[in-house]
């Protein structure tokens, strides 16, 4: 009896110990998700705005984001060339991407084979791998000449004369411009965007397709009419997601935006970004009021990415409870 009672004397120990360790770990790791969740981005927010703070009080707000001028000797900044560029370049990526990415999705869940579904997503998630700098470096050399030599030539010659549209073809062809660097951002964007898409459409429960074919649908019309509504949620989740990615995007714009400050107003007009703008000036910046300006299109930049990433993020989580429920 002696020997039972001091084995669950033990026993209890051991429990009570276990018990203890395991409130340790899952504090510990509570309060890691915690700080690399929420406190570490407010401590960078923090942080940009600690260091834009002399910007903000000279520029504001609406004057920064609407001024064209961008001029460190007479200490005059703003970001709407910058902005601007941002955008265009990354609305252009998404729309090239996004029809390619649903078809990619559409491939790997609904027509390849068995036996050719992984190899077709190994590669697309291969691409995705690529350092940035790989694609910039591809694109300027490779990408560039071609494009200017070949394909915009073309486009101008067919389009430039068009009304309306015309003027979208204009300038001299040189290949380091928007369009060319849309492309390039286009092909960066698309392995994350399928990712999302691919994943969404597995979760479209497979009683809803084989009702739907059940009822004499063909294949396009599942997927047309049940597949792509199931998931509508899923696949916008995956267009920000890209839009997030495309807007952080550093070394590849670098290399074929041609970093010239002003608004494009053709497809073939070099252009500049947020973030090629803060690739090419941090280490030029010997002025306070030049640093606190650039550090006033980070914070920028990081919002708006912020803000978008969990925007993505939510429509996923939206699309996962219905597929749950």
């Amino acid at each position: 009896m002696e020997k039972v009672a001091l084995a669950e004397e033990r026993v209890n120990k051991l429990r009570n110990g276990g018990a203890f360790t395991e409130g340790i770990v899952k504090l510990s790791l509570g309060f890691w998700a915690l700080f690399i969740g929420l406190l570490f981005p407010l401590l960078i927010a923090l942080i940009l705005y600690y260091e834009s703070r002399l910007a903000i009080e000279k520029f504001g707000v609406i004057h920064f984001l609407t001024n064209t001028n961008w001029d460190p000797v007479a200490e005059d900044f703003g970001a709407l060339t910058m902005v601007v560029g941002t955008a265009i370049s990354t609305l252009i990526a998404i729309a090239i991407a996004s029809p390619v990415s649903i078809g990619i999705a559409i491939f790997i869940t609904e027509l390849a084979p068995r036996w050719l579904k992984p190899i077709v997503s190994g590669a697309i998630e291969l691409l995705a791998a690529i350092p940035s700098i790989i694609y910039g470096m591809w694109g300027f050399f490779v990408l560039t000449p071609v494009m200017a030599n070949k394909v915009e030539p073309w486009l101008q010659e067919k389009l430039g004369g068009l009304p309306l549209i015309g003027q979208l073809f204009s300038g001299a062809p040189t290949g380091v411009d928007v369009f060319t660097t849309s492309l390039v951002l286009s092909i960066m964007i698309i392995p994350f965007m399928a990712s999302v898409v691919r994943d969404s459409f597995n979760m479209v429960p497979s009683i809803m397709k084989e009702s739907a074919y059940g009822l004499g649908a063909t294949q396009w019309e599942v997927i047309r009419q049940v597949v792509i509504p199931y998931t509508a949620s899923g696949i916008a989740g995956g267009l920000i997601l890209a839009t997030g990615r495309a807007l952080g995007e550093t070394m590849a714009v670098t290399f074929l935006a041609g970093n010239n400050p002003q608004i494009p107003r053709s497809l073939f007009d070099s252009f500049t970004t947020i973030t090629v703008a803060l690739a090419n000036q941090f280490t030029e910046a010997d002025t306070d009021i030049y640093l606190s300006a650039l550090y006033y299109v980070s914070m920028i930049l990081f919002l708006v990415s912020f803000i978008i990433l969990t925007i993505a993020k939510l429509m996923v989580l939206r699309l996962e409870k219905r597929w749950k429920a």
